[in-house]
């Protein structure tokens, strides 16, 4: 008997072995890619995995082991790739620090790691892989392109003069101006954000600052003066993260990938958003964070844009137990991307276009794709949903690059629909729902939370503390972001609010602001969020403020507000033009308790 146990436990044994592969376990050191040593690893490691990746099979579990230390990443010697990224600049190629392409089963342990990056690089990038998951490392750039400064003297209308910080590398460009520079890039910061040196938030009713440096002069101790450099609201010791709008690359970069975790993993900094993902299908965030270096980091700043990202997605996003902080915009974005039509071929096809500068070349929609279309001008809805029969790109031979795509539908396209006037085609599959839970947000430029997706979405127990805009946004908008689409059913709930609003930004009209961009409200006779009694829930949450709006909603059917608590407190001037705390515009079947 216990023999015939015995041939069975080995027999299920070498099944599982057959059906799930093996478990492989490479510690990266007996491969030469050690830490603490300066060395440019970006070779010999992508090098090394392509030689790992040969003996596996689609079956086997595959860990990446480093030691605990330091990595470093440099331009020479990366990988060269072709990337259209969502939201960010599209010039390519992009140098890539990591490269993990068509991967399965595996995990990247970074084992307590810091990987430091230095020029302009894409630090690590995961592309159509399934059931992967990185973990336990930081990402850092030696030298970031924002450059940080401390006001030394405010002289009114004489200027001012400044101090960079001592990572900082930069000089007098030929015609007069500050130039910052690194290994392989040069910059004239023109824009920045100023922080309090104490508390470290965005300074208070500051927003976006413009820095005139023509006709600088080098004080020789450190230190500049710049005479056309004219701002009162800077005094003495006020920290300003200088920059510009260029954002190349992200810090992590997701793309047609399935079933991705990503846990306790810390960004510090980044030339675009912390984490970018597009035409991904179940993510999960952990103990993701984008934030300092701990308490006494001497940078005020993280990332050139968001910290989190998501492009036409499906599936479930999650992201918990995060921290997002001192980031150049939103914590976290999620939206698919409106294609204009520019062309109606006939009843069954369609010519459509990428329109925003920083949103085209990626792959917008497969066969049997859902989709529906919308007027721009009003943002309704016009005729039923279909779905997509065939799409190829119009401009040029192959999808990867294309802006324009020609698109064949199942059933006969509603008549409204035609190159004559503003049309945007959505599509319905590639929208996710989403979990955003126990996060905390803070002393961040521009808003906190974006959610645009018609999926199920739940906001619960997230700290916003100093968003300085708006904390939570619903928005849409197919007339310049480009950004679907609709909410349909989201919960706040028990989230804490303290001082949102300091500064203002584009949507910033309340603390939690449903506000789609609609050029004409005046004729729009349907809703654009909503459809139904409470599919749109505000409940349970503390907003502690120093103004007064704190729900702005337009376009919406089915919004409750109740039982929410407010605190108010004295520590910064109103000074919001809003001075309702609930501004409703167009908004039908609602529950409001102020």
């Amino acid at each position: 008997m216990k023999k015939t146990k015995l041939l069975l436990f080995a027999i299920v044994s070498l099944l599982s072995l057959t059906s799930y592969g093996k478990h492989k376990i490479f510690n990266l050191e007996d491969y030469g890619i050690v830490p603490n040593t300066k060395e440019n690893i970006t070779l010999k490691l992508n090098s090394t995995l392509e030689e790992i990746k040969k003996d596996l099979t689609e079956k086997d579990k595959v860990t990446l082991q480093f030691a605990p230390g330091s990595y470093h990443f440099y331009p020479e010697e990366s990988l060269s790739k072709t990337y259209y990224i969502s939201n960010h600049d599209q010039d390519n190629p992009k140098k890539v620090g990591l490269a993990l392409e068509h991967w399965h089963n595996l995990t990247v342990d970074g084992g307590g790691a810091n990987f430091i990056f230095h020029g302009t690089m894409l630090p690590i990038s995961l592309l159509y892989s399934e059931n992967c998951k990185l973990k336990n490392f930081t990402l850092d750039f030696e030298n970031p392109h924002i450059a940080q400064v401390i006001i030394e003297s405010n002289k009114g209308e004489e200027g001012i003069v400044f101090r960079p910080s001592k990572e900082v590398s930069c000089r007098i460009a030929d015609n007069g101006k500050l130039e910052t520079y690194g290994d392989d890039w040069v910059m004239q910061p023109f824009t920045g954000i100023a922080f309090d040196p104490i508390t470290r938030h965005i300074l208070y009713n500051t927003s976006d600052l413009y820095m005139d440096t023509s006709d600088i002069t080098d004080l020789e101790d450190g230190s500049f003066y710049a005479p056309k450099w004219i701002d009162k609201r800077l005094v003495d010791g006020t920290v300003v993260a200088m920059r510009t709008w260029y954002r190349p690359t992200p810090g992590l970069f997701l793309s047609h990938n399935i079933n991705t975790q990503l846990v306790n993993i810390k960004v510090h900094y980044a030339q675009g958003m912390g984490l970018l993902a597009q035409m991904c299908e179940n993510i999960t965030l952990d103990e993701f964070s984008v934030c300092l270096k701990g308490d006494y980091d001497s940078r005020y700043f993280t990332t050139q844009a968001d910290a989190t990202h998501f492009s036409s997605c499906k599936g479930k996003i999650i992201s918990k137990n995060g921290l997002y902080e001192g980031m150049m915009d939103d914590a976290i974005n999620i939206h698919g991307t409106y294609l204009k039509v520019v062309k109606r071929v006939d009843d069954h096809t369609l010519i459509a276009k990428y329109m925003h500068p920083q949103a085209w070349g990626f792959e917008w929609g497969r066969v049997l794709d859902k989709v529906q279309f919308v007027r721009s001008e009003t943002m309704e809805l016009v005729g039923e949903e279909n779905s997509i029969t065939s799409i190829t790109a119009y401009d040029q031979d192959e999808i990867e690059g294309a802006k324009e795509f020609m698109i064949r539908f199942k059933n006969s396209i509603n008549k409204q629909i035609h190159e004559g006037e503003g049309y945007g085609i959505e599509n319905l599959t590639w929208t996710p729902q989403v979990i955003f839970s126990k996060n905390t947000i803070r002393n961040n430029r521009a808003r906190g939370a974006l959610f645009s997706t018609p999926q199920k979405t739940i906001v619960e127990n997230n700290l916003f503390d100093h968003t300085s805009g708006t904390a939570i946004l619903l928005c849409g908008d197919c007339n310049g972001w480009y950004e679907t689409g609709a909410c349909r059913e989201v919960i706040i709930r028990k989230n804490h609010f303290i001082n949102a609003l300091t500064n203002m930004f584009q949507f910033t009209n309340a603390i939690i602001s449903i506000y789609p961009e609609i050029p004409n409200l005046e004729k729009q006779t349907k809703y654009f969020h909503g459809g139904g009694y409470g599919v749109i829930r505000i409940e349970d949450n503390i907003f502690e403020t120093f103004d007064e709006p704190l729900l702005y909603a337009k376009s919406v059917e089915g919004l409750v507000f109740k039982n929410n608590r407010v605190i108010k407190n004295t520590d910064f001037t109103p000074f919001h033009w809003n001075k309702q705390r609930v501004f409703l515009e167009r908004v039908s079947n609602a529950e409001i308790e102020d």
